[in-house]
């Protein structure tokens, strides 16, 4: 994989993050990780900054985001993030963890190799503040492929429309998606064409609608990803599987959509 660790060397004048404040463990703190945090608030302009945060781990839970928690609670109530279950469900608190991006609850202190725990946005996306993007391309590109069910045909008296199990089957590996975009934003081909490039997310989440049985608009989908960009800028690099915290295949996912349109031609 690719790391990302490397996404400030070439960004344009007043991006360049500087160093930042330090904040000091406790006195007799013996157990100390240092957090490297990047720092950035529109309200203040200027460069974004790394602060540097010295945990005492004998006072804080196993993972990324219980540091990152207590930090905003008992050190500095300014810094920012996104959080919500804290089980790996809702994909708020994805972040850039030395160098790879992934889950802050999910992600244990421990597993961070030797040296400052090193955490950044999502790379390559515009920041709100501190480490949260703007995910406002990333939203409006998934609801361009129409993520829901569409049928024609109205559904049969008792309400549902029924699969079989080898159709149910067909969906596993793309439902659990939890839009955390980690994948899209480890995507080199998301980087450089991001305003046309769907990305690894939203293609996966295309693919399980084509996928579905009981959708009845796979040739209409499969014309609107008919596209130089929207599809084909994927190069298989492969860095959206590898990121995914879910474990899922996005990678795979954009690979049978671009059989299934290869089909259609002849």
């Amino acid at each position: 994989m690719v790391e990302t660790k490397r996404f400030f060397a070439d960004l344009p004048r007043g991006s360049r993050p500087k160093p930042g404040k330090t904040w000091k463990a406790p006195a007799g703190a013996k157990n100390v990780r240092n957090f490297q945090i990047y720092r950035w608030d529109p309200d203040e302009g200027g460069n974004p900054r790394i602060d540097n945060y010295e945990i005492d781990l004998d006072a804080c839970g196993p993972m990324v985001l219980d540091a990152l928690i207590k930090i905003k609670n008992e050190v500095d109530p300014t810094l920012t993030f996104r959080r919500s279950c804290r089980e790996g469900i809702c994909g708020s608190c994805a972040v850039n963890i030395d160098g790879v991006n992934g889950l802050a609850c999910l992600k244990p202190i421990a597993d961070v190799k030797a040296g400052p725990v090193k955490v950044n946005p999502l790379p390559h996306m515009p920041v709100v503040k501190d480490l949260i993007p703007d995910l406002s391309l990333a939203y409006a590109q998934l609801r361009s492929v129409q993520p829901w069910l569409k049928a024609d045909t109205p559904p049969p008296p008792d309400g549902e429309r029924r699969q079989s199990r080898e159709e149910r089957a067909k969906l596993d590996g793309l439902w659990e998606c939890i839009l955390c975009f980690c994948c899209s934003t480890s995507c080199p081909s998301y980087w450089w064409n991001g305003d046309r490039y769907l990305g690894p997310a939203t293609l996966l989440a295309a693919y399980r609608w084509i996928s579905d049985s009981r959708d009845e608009a796979t040739g209409e989908r499969l014309d609107a990803l008919t596209d130089p960009f929207k599809l084909y800028r994927c190069h298989t690099i492969f860095n959206c599987t590898e990121a995914c915290p879910k474990s899922l295949n996005p990678a795979k996912a954009i690979g049978e959509i671009k059989l299934r349109i290869l089909e259609r031609e002849g």
